[in-house]
């Protein structure tokens, strides 16, 4: 959690494609949410996996197959997207600077280095908060951001988009397998 990746971004963002798609059955090939972000299919690929490995998308094989959410976008928590992609990182990570003040003369006193250094604590709290708000947050509030803010109109286009492209994976032989 040192910093949220723009993985994290893409995959959040994949996911509300997905929400969409849940609503009218059409799962979403990695292609298919690649190119609506104009991104390379290869990069979508790499955090589908990681996003299926964490239980939050399976992949759907054969005719009409593509991703979709492996369960309600009511129990998928930005949390559990930002670890599924970036790992779970601390925010900071203490270099025990208090021990090192010059006026130690490289014998730091034990009173210096006793217990959880002050700005640790900080950072530790800081951390714990993010996390709670993160984890209280779920796809589905997202999505109904997203949504009221976009014009109704936009939701319509892009379920639209992704029903169209099922015929061409059909065509195309592609189905869910990353690569």
């Amino acid at each position: 959690m040192a910093h949220v990746s723009a993985g994290v971004e893409y995959a959040l963002h994949s996911l509300l494609f997905l929400v969409d798609a849940e609503e009218t059955g059409h799962p979403a090939s990695a292609r298919d949410l690649a190119e609506l972000q104009q991104l390379s299919s290869e990069y979508v690929a790499k955090l589908l996996t990681k996003l299926q490995k964490a239980g939050i998308v399976v992949a759907r094989e054969g005719i009409g197959g593509g991703f979709a959410l492996a369960r309600p976008a009511t129990e998928i928590t930005a949390l559990e997207v930002i670890e599924a992609v970036d790992g779970r990182k601390a925010l900071f990570e203490c270099k025990e600077i208090r021990g090192q003040c010059a006026l130690f003369g490289g014998h730091t006193p034990a009173w210096a280095v006793d217990g959880v250094c002050s700005i640790h604590a900080v950072m530790i709290e800081a951390e714990k908060r993010a996390r709670e708000v993160m984890a209280a947050h779920t796809l589905a509030g997202i999505a109904g951001r997203a949504a009221a803010k976009a014009p109704k109109e936009h939701a319509d286009d892009v379920r639209d988009w992704l029903a169209a492209r099922t015929p061409q994976r059909r065509r195309r032989g592609d189905s869910a397998k990353v690569e």
